[in-house]
């Protein structure tokens, strides 16, 4: 029996990345919600049956650190990208992520660090 592709999210304000990032995770074969800022992440987070997310960190409003904060306490077993143009972020914010990547990383890398994450839910 096929299984059903993974259900993905994907939040951050830049538009056009999150659109490029969508089509990218759906033509790897993923099923993609994406959320334009933090609030409305977390209310999809809640409200769907979400596998896996990849959050940008800076953000208005409420930055990826503190919407990872949240989505932890939440449902501690989804696994959390986080993704930023940044170099260096705090050891409190990424201890609240599964994995960290550059926004300069590229497409492969990220493809590699999510089906990573998900790899032990694909063998439950």
């Amino acid at each position: 029996m096929a299984q059903e592709p993974h259900l993905v999210l994907c939040v951050d304000d830049e538009l056009i990345g999150l659109k490029v990032r969508k089509i990218l995770l759906e033509r790897a074969g993923y099923r993609v919600l994406t959320a334009p800022d933090g609030s409305a992440g977390l209310e999809l987070f809640s409200n769907q049956p979400v596998e896996a997310v990849v959050l940008d960190y800076s953000m208005p409003g409420m930055n990826g650190g503190e919407v990872a904060s949240r989505m932890r306490k939440a449902k501690p077993h989804i696994p959390i990208l986080l993704l930023s143009a940044y170099i260096g972020l705090p050891p409190e914010v990424l201890s609240t992520v599964d994995m960290y990547m550059t926004k300069g990383e590229g497409p492969p890398v990220l493809l590699q660090k999510l089906s990573s994450l998900l790899q032990p839910l694909s063998n439950a």
